[in-house]
């Protein structure tokens, strides 16, 4: 017991204070077990020194210490106390620590940004040597069409050309992605964010700097007549369209030229000539605009006596890719200062820059007109009587021949006041003094009749010229007229030396006839220039692009040219390697990259920027 006891712990008391007794705290030998001892103990230690005993009556004096949980309390407040100082003093270094880190940051950045420009300046990256840019060596294109960056320049084109100037309309990004008679159609991703319709020079300018900025592809709309895919999107972006941009600027009648926006249509513009004895020559299908015609190069019926559209163009102001604004050159009838860029722009699909004006030649309407119509067996015989008045150097004005197919659906579409034989048939055109077309038709008339002619019809008045004339204006919608509901319509042109037209002509008409595709043949036949119009359903497609590659192969052999005056677009892009090498192609894409370096201008069209996918260039 004397040992147990001794283990005890003793109490801690205050000063001159006398220990209490724990008479009850001994074990009793009889109930107690060491474990139940050492809870006891356990007890006794960790347990606060008791004011008072219990079976002692004497009153002690209180302890004047802290006790262990007051201890333990003013311990954790205190420690709480100095992690919210702590916690305080941090958050007012914090801000202060933020800002000296970013102002270092800054200095740092402009630094190195200073040293990197002054580097560039002093030791500038070498340009690239090389002439040509094969397909090889291109990267692709990057542009930014995150919807986000796509509404904050929406944003921008509404504060250029105001708010109902900027189209999201489903109708309207449909007319702009494609037409009806148009070869190729835009997927749903690939069509246009939005519809601008600038009225300026300056408007088209600005929407093209924020288009540089912005890294948005650009897409040019004028009349919408195109048919090789030309304005057809690839990569979205926005579409420019240039309806508002539809006035004649200026005519400087004693010059013989007149200054308009791309706009204007060539049918209008002729109307207004008309009153001042002039005229516009070129003349492609209806509804074609200027801004269209000199992408495009075209020509039209006119082209055998007056030239195509490069020989009646003066000069051009053109937006470039970033927005700066070049003219090519000054008004006279010629020039020998410096780059023909006039001619390098007429042709070249607005993939190099946007036409914004354009000074044209225009003369005197001729003093006399009439019109002639001869038919024939075959369409082997048309083409070699044409063949033969070019040959004998008949001054006629157009030359243009249609096959019975193209014939017979006139009649079927009514689109005439008459009714046709439907057989091969030439179209004549004469101009000049009234005593020279006699001539001509006399002379003509004689050819005709030595080559197989079945009939000569010629206009006596001017109502009988219209007529004669109306059929050849009517092929494209005639036939368009007579298809199936769902077909739809491939125009594809070639030219050829004069000498192997009637070649090509006679063995397209027999590859037609074995496709079973319903078709045509129509042409500017007196430069060696003619379309086929081909009718498909979607089933039909792959066959309709086998026909088309047999007559642009065909061509290609013959020393001609895969398009006469349609262009190149989409359809004919993979040919031109064919038709001039690889490396004039290359060269091509050379100058593309120089004028458009972003490829931000009608991307894809003429020739390619990045390499096909596997497949998808047909083999030659």
């Amino acid at each position: 017991m004397s040992r147990l006891a001794g283990k005890m712990p003793k109490l801690a008391t205050a000063p001159g204070a006398r220990p209490s007794s724990f008479p009850s705290m001994r074990p009793s030998r009889t109930t107690s077990t060491p474990l139940q001892f050492r809870r006891l103990e356990s007890t006794q230690r960790f347990s606060p020194p008791p004011s008072s005993t219990s079976s002692s009556t004497t009153t002690k004096k209180p302890s004047s210490g802290p006790s262990f949980k007051g201890q333990l309390t003013q311990s954790i407040t205190k420690r709480i106390q100095r992690e919210r100082d702590d916690l305080k003093r941090l958050s007012h270094m914090r801000p202060q620590n933020s800002l000296g880190r970013m102002m270092g940051m800054t200095f740092v950045l402009f630094t190195v940004g200073a040293i990197s420009y002054w580097c560039g300046l002093k030791y500038p990256k070498e340009a690239d040597p090389a002439s040509t840019l094969p397909l090889a060596a291109t990267k692709p294109p990057k542009h930014n069409l995150n919807p986000a960056h796509l509404e904050a320049a929406w944003s921008d084109f509404v504060a250029i050309v105001g708010k109902e100037n900027v189209s999201t309309a489903d109708d309207v990004i449909s007319q702009h992605a494609t037409s009806e008679w148009s070869t190729h159609r835009a997927a749903d991703d690939q069509k246009p964010f939005c519809v601008v319709y600038p009225a300026t020079t300056e408007e088209v300018s600005e929407l093209m700097k924020v288009c540089h900025y912005r890294r948005i592809p650009v897409v040019g709309y004028s009349g919408g007549t195109s048919l090789e895919g030309h304005y057809t999107p690839t990569r979205s972006g926005i579409c420019i369209d240039f309806s508002r941009m539809n006035k004649v600027l200026s005519l400087h009648k004693d010059d013989l030229d007149v200054v308009v926006q791309p706009g204007v249509g060539w049918e209008d513009l002729n109307e207004m000539l008309a009153e001042q004895n002039l005229f516009f020559p070129p003349d492609p299908g209806p509804g074609a605009q200027i801004g269209g015609m000199i992408g495009t190069g075209c020509s039209g019926t006119n082209a055998y006596r007056y030239g195509t559209m490069r020989e009646w163009v003066l000069s051009l102001t053109v937006v470039m890719a970033d927005g700066t604004v070049i003219k090519t050159r000054q008004r006279p009838r010629k020039s020998s200062a410096g780059y023909d860029l006039t001619r390098l722009f007429i042709g070249s699909e607005g993939t190099l820059g946007l036409v914004t004006e354009a000074t044209l030649k225009v003369t005197v309407k001729p003093a006399s007109e009439s019109v002639a119509v001869a038919s024939f067996g075959s369409i082997r015989e048309a083409a070699n009587c044409v063949a033969k008045v070019v040959g004998e150097g008949v001054p006629v004005a157009a030359v243009e021949i249609l096959d019975d197919d193209q014939m017979r659906f006139i009649n079927q579409a009514g689109a005439t006041s008459r009714s046709w034989k439907e057989a091969p048939t030439i179209f004549f055109k004469f101009t000049g003094t009234p005593s020279g077309v006699k001539e001509q038709v006399a002379i003509v008339q004689k050819i005709t009749k030595g080559s197989g002619g079945k009939s000569f019809d010629f206009a006596k008045d001017e109502q009988e010229r219209v007529e004669l004339w109306s059929a050849r204006k009517e092929a494209l919608w005639s036939t368009m007229a007579v298809k199936k509901p769902g077909d739809r319509v491939w125009t594809g042109d070639v030219a050829v030396p004069m000498s192997r037209l009637p070649d090509i002509i006679d063995q397209t008409k027999q590859d037609l006839g074995r496709s079973g595709l319903k078709s045509s043949i129509v042409g500017h036949v007196g430069d060696g220039n003619f379309h086929i119009i081909l009718l498909y359903s979607d089933a039909e497609r792959k066959l309709a692009e086998e026909c088309v590659h047999r007559m642009v192969k065909r061509a290609v052999e013959m020393e001609g040219t895969v398009t006469g005056e349609h262009g190149v677009g989409l359809v004919k892009r993979d040919y031109l390697p064919h038709e001039l090498g690889e490396s004039t192609v290359d060269a091509m894409r050379k100058i593309k990259t120089a004028f458009d370096p972003l490829c931000l201008l009608n991307c894809d069209k003429v020739v390619r920027v990045e390499k096909p996918a596997r497949g998808e260039v047909s083999e030659w």
